[in-house]
């Protein structure tokens, strides 16, 4: 998979919007390149580690006229898979299903979530007391369990 075809699949979790897609992918790898070319290590959980290691100074041998020379001291980046990855590579662990909206189906995928978002404001009434009221009832259910555990 390349950059188009890795904005293409991300853009079907944006509603389509390729230009969005292309931005967050943009954004996260400049970020990332950045701060390991400073040499701090960017850990994401359950994926890996980039971070910047120094190759010493060595003597190198060219494949095409077997002559040794002098290879000089140089920066690489180094990527560490995380053991969720490690996980789902090695057939371990599997990964859930993934919903994609389809781009031509994009507007109305996203009409149709408005749509209900309206008849539910309508249907519950003002917005601000109904989540108020449940918030505090799902809150204490899991503090009984602990405290009976």
């Amino acid at each position: 998979m390349n950059k188009t075809q890795l904005i293409d699949a991300l853009a079907a979790r944006f509603e389509g919007n390729k230009k969005a897609a292309a931005h967050a992918l943009e954004s996260v790898l400049d970020t990332i390149t950045r701060e390991v070319a400073k040499g701090e290590k960017v850990a994401i959980t359950g994926f890996g580690s980039f971070e910047k290691k120094v190759r010493d100074a060595r003597w190198v041998r060219n494949p095409r006229t077997g002559e040794r020379m002098k290879a000089k001291k140089t920066a690489v980046p180094k990527f560490t898979p995380g053991q969720d990855l490690k996980n789902v590579i090695s057939g371990a662990k599997k990964l859930p299903k993934l919903t994609v909206a389809k781009a031509g189906s994009a507007a109305s995928a996203a009409a149709a979530p408005a749509a209900k978002a309206a008849s539910a404001v309508k249907k519950a009434g003002p917005a601000k007391k109904a989540p108020a009221k449940k918030a505090p009832a799902k809150s204490a259910a899991p503090a009984d369990r602990k405290s009976v555990v």
